[in-house]
Formats: C-alpha cells, sequence, structure tokens
C-alpha cells in the first residue's frame, strides 16, 4: 500500500487549505479519514468518510472541515475553511482497507501562522 500526499504548508489564519491522499492499493477500501497530530500532543480523530459517503467529523472541526473522496482515483481530500492557529499539525490520512486493516500515510504539516 502507498500513500502520497499533498497539500500541506504554511499558510495564514483565515485562509483555506486542501489535502489530499491517493492511495495505491490492489484491494477496495471501504473507510478513509484524517486524523492529526499538534506538537506535544497526542494524534486525533478529524474526519472519515465510509463507501457509503456518509462522513464523521470531530467536534472541533465541524463547520470548517469537509472530507471528499474521488473512488476512481483512490483520492481522499480535506478542505479547511478557515484555517485557525490550533489547526497546526501533521495530518496523516488513513485508509480501512479490505484484507489489510488501517494503513497510515507518512503525515503532511499544515502550520497556521500569521
Amino acid at each position: 500500500v502507498q500513500f502520497v500526499e499533498s497539500g500541506g504548508g504554511v499558510v495564514q489564519p483565515g485562509e483555506s487549505l486542501t489535502l489530499s491522499c491517493k492511495i495505491s492499493t490492489r484491494y477496495s477500501i471501504p473507510g478513509v479519514g484524517w486524523y492529526r497530530q499538534a506538537p506535544g500532543k497526542e494524534r486525533e480523530f478529524v474526519a472519515k468518510m465510509t463507501t457509503g459517503n456518509d462522513m464523521n467529523y470531530a467536534d472541533a472541526v465541524k463547520g470548517r472541515f469537509h472530507i471528499s473522496r474521488d473512488a476512481g482515483k483512490n483520492t481522499v481530500y480535506l478542505h479547511v475553511t478557515p484555517l485557525k492557529p490550533e489547526d497546526t499539525a501533521v495530518y496523516y490520512c488513513y485508509a480501512n482497507i479490505a484484507v489489510l486493516g488501517d494503513r497510515w500515510g507518512q503525515g503532511i504539516q499544515v502550520t497556521v501562522s500569521s
């Protein structure tokens, strides 16, 4: 399984950002999502989405984060607007893959700073 995450970087508060995660696998992917880990904190759940397009979000991000996927491209996205300084973290894409179970990307840094 290979993950290619992109879209991170340094942004100013109030701006928007879209993270992408392309997943390469021979197996089906019933579920995808995102977690994040801020400096000095534990990794926390952000959002997830199933093949039935059921979406769940952490309370801290509801209304600002939107998860979507392109099943044909095996790609999951996380759109964030507006960004806040407390969104600064390493964001990890994950996939629940048939046969294999949960797998994680390498993480991508998002820094929100003026």
